[in-house]
């Protein structure tokens, strides 16, 4: 019995060493990360987890269904597209034409009124969130300085540092984005419960406003300046000026990292598949709803134009980001998305007054690759439907 109370007095002392050091070095978010990641079977955040976390409701105000096609559900993907699409695991794939919803189909447990985590195409809403705020005279313009509303950035480099640096991923930050990297910046954000305290350790180490380096700290960084500037959450506005005129028919969430606390601005936004549409819509009809100017248009035009800056992929002028929107050329017609972790998609083609939403668990990409494989796939998928050139 002795010898038991011993080996248990180790492993105790073991446990208190380990938690003083998370304690310590602030990598007290493994607790949670490893608690639903590793420990139930999984290797990373998921799209159907909302409940681990404290969450904002961002109501529906003004619903309004989506106008169904003539022709609604009456196409078919080709079997090669629709095997690629099961074999990587998508939820939820709708192909939006002229305004109405032509075509949908849903996996697993996934309907039309499912709600799923966006991740990465949570920075496109806080995008969208700044433009109205700009608009509103809450901001003066993307040229503002940050450290009007964050003084921590008055000294060094930082003091340059702009709104349109943080919007367009040339804020210079020291944000490491390694998302296998259970200690990296991205697991602290994710699974940490304090993005205030997270973010003050984010220091401006290159000149900013030149380099393109996505780093999704650079979005918190952004929305709590929106904090700021709004004197309120960023899911209360969003809720008064974007998702009820937009006429989402549900409410969308986001996850914040303690109660009360801050929106996880950089990911966990969640939404139908149908009502994301709505955020494509949006910019394919210039920032207006039946008529009304909601986002400025001078916003949304420089928004899905290439930033002037050099990509950090591969040194060359930038292509692929503007204001939290990725840009593509795609058989030569422009193409504009806002683009999740794991494949979630809002993919806008205006030349055919075209919007295609994928939601799902996996994407495929190489180190290699600019953009996802599997991005240009669906959009192969939906000309080849459409008989589209």
């Amino acid at each position: 019995m002795r010898r038991f109370l011993k080996v248990l007095s180790i492993i105790a002392l073991v446990f208190l060493v380990i938690h003083i050091v998370l304690v310590a070095t602030n990598n007290t978010h493994l607790y949670k990360g490893l608690a639903n990641t590793y420990f139930t079977g999984k290797t990373g955040p998921t799209i159907d987890e909302y409940q681990i976390f404290e969450n904002r409701h961002i109501k529906a105000t003004d619903p309004r269904p989506w106008p169904l096609s003539k022709n609604y559900n009456k196409l078919e993907l080709a079997p090669e597209y629709l095997k690629y699409a099961e074999n990587l695991q998508s939820c939820a794939f709708l192909v939006f034409k002229n305004d109405s919803l032509l075509f949908e189909k849903y996996w697993e447990v996934y309907t039309k009124d499912t709600v799923s985590n966006s991740f990465s195409m949570g920075k496109t809403v806080v995008s969208i969130l700044l433009g109205i705020a700009i608009k509103e005279g809450k901001i003066k313009s993307v040229e503002q300085l940050v450290s009007d509303f964050l003084p921590q950035y008055k000294e060094g480099m930082a003091a340059k540092l702009t709104i349109k640096d943080l919007v367009t991923m040339s804020s210079g930050f020291n944000f490491d984005e390694p998302y296998k990297d259970p200690f990296g910046s991205p697991a602290k954000a994710y699974y940490g419960d304090d993005l205030e305290g997270l973010i003050t350790d984010y220091d401006v180490v290159k000149e900013p406003g030149k380099i393109f380096e996505y780093r999704s700290g650079t979005t918190l960084v952004l929305s709590a300046v929106l904090k700021k500037a709004l004197g309120k959450s960023i899911s209360e506005y969003d809720e008064e000026k974007l998702w009820g005129e937009i006429h989402a028919e549900h409410e969308a969430l986001w996850n914040l990292d303690h109660k009360d606390g801050d929106e996880k601005s950089f990911s966990s936004y969640y939404a139908t598949a149908r009502d994301f549409a709505r955020i494509g819509k949006l910019y394919m009809d210039s920032g207006r709803v039946d008529g009304k100017q909601i986002v400025p248009e001078d916003y949304v035009m420089a928004s899905i134009q290439p930033a002037k800056l050099i990509d950090e992929f591969d040194n060359k002028p930038l292509e692929r980001y503007g204001y939290g929107w990725w840009l593509m050329n795609y058989k030569g017609h422009k193409v504009f998305s806002p683009i999740g972790l794991n494949g979630q998609y809002v993919i806008c083609v205006p030349d055919y007054d075209l919007i295609i939403v994928r939601l799902g668990r996996v994407r495929e990409q190489e180190p290699t690759d600019k953009l996802p494989r599997d991005f240009f796939k669906y959009l192969d998928a939906t000309f080849d439907m459409l008989k589209l050139k």
